[in-house]
This record gives structure tokens, sequence and C-alpha cells, in this order.
């Protein structure tokens, strides 16, 4: 059964409140220390803005890229198929939008070619300062094993 946007706000609420009443971090430094950016299939393009916003305004001193194993829909499909889910599952006015938007699902059959084609993109790209450490690293799910990639 589908949840209603009441029991989202109901839960929302609780969890709140069950936070803020416990809460202790509020003396923390800002900038934090570290950020932590998470998107579909770890893509530095699609998270290209955050990176930009978190080092401009918030001093990041570093960029980790993690993909990980098991990464179903980004390691086995294509665009082609997911503009196909979307079809099934919303119509084809939302193929037809995400085509108009040239949606881009960034799939990525290869992992370890993945991260080291995320990590060359933002060493290419001018919205980065070039001294910023940059690393990319795998984590597999089976053995909780994360292996740096570049």
């Amino acid at each position: 059964m589908p949840v209603t946007n009441e029991e989202i706000a109901t839960r929302s609420v609780a969890a709140s409140a069950s936070y803020y009443s416990t809460f202790d971090k509020g003396h923390l430094a800002f900038p934090p220390a570290k950020k932590y950016i998470s998107n579909a299939g770890a893509s530095d393009k699609d998270a290209l803005l955050s990176i930009v916003i978190s080092q401009q305004l918030l001093a990041t001193e570093a960029i980790v890229i993690v993909k990980h194993t098991g990464c179903g829909g980004m390691l086995t499909c294509k665009n082609e198929d997911a503009h196909g889910v979307v079809e099934r599952n919303l119509g084809a006015e939302a193929r037809k939008e995400l085509e108009e938007r040239k949606l881009d699902f960034l799939p990525f059959p290869q992992l370890k070619q993945a991260i080291q084609d995320d990590v060359e993109f933002l060493r290419g790209t001018k919205l980065m300062k070039n001294e910023v450490p940059l690393s990319g690293w795998a984590y597999d799910v089976e053995t909780g094993k994360t292996v740096r990639v570049v």
C-alpha cells in the first residue's frame, strides 16, 4: 500500500522531535570538516554543481569518488533500457520529457573504468582547483573492502 503525504509528514515530525531532543552538535564549526554528496551511480558529472559549491563555498580540501559493486541499474542497463522502464511506469509523455530534456542516466558497464573516467573528468574541468587532491575508489558490497582505483 502506498505511503501518503500525511504519513510522511507524521513520521518526519516524530523523527525530527526525537532527533532535536538529543541534538548536541550545534557547536560544530562551519563549514563542516567533511561533506558527502550522494547520487545515482556516484556520477561526478551529475554532481558537478554540488562539488563546485562544496569546493568554493565550503572550502573542500579533497575529493574522493566512491562507486560500488552491485550497482545494478548503472552497471547493467543502457539509457534506452532506463527510458523504457520510465515509459512503462509513467507513460510515453514521461519518456518524451526525458528525451526533450536530454537526461542521461549515465550508465557505466565497467566499474573501474567509470571511476577513472570520473576522476579524469574532474581533473579536466576549469570548475575545480587544480591543487585539490582527487582520488577514485571502488567499494565491494559483498566483502566490505574498499580499493583505490585512481
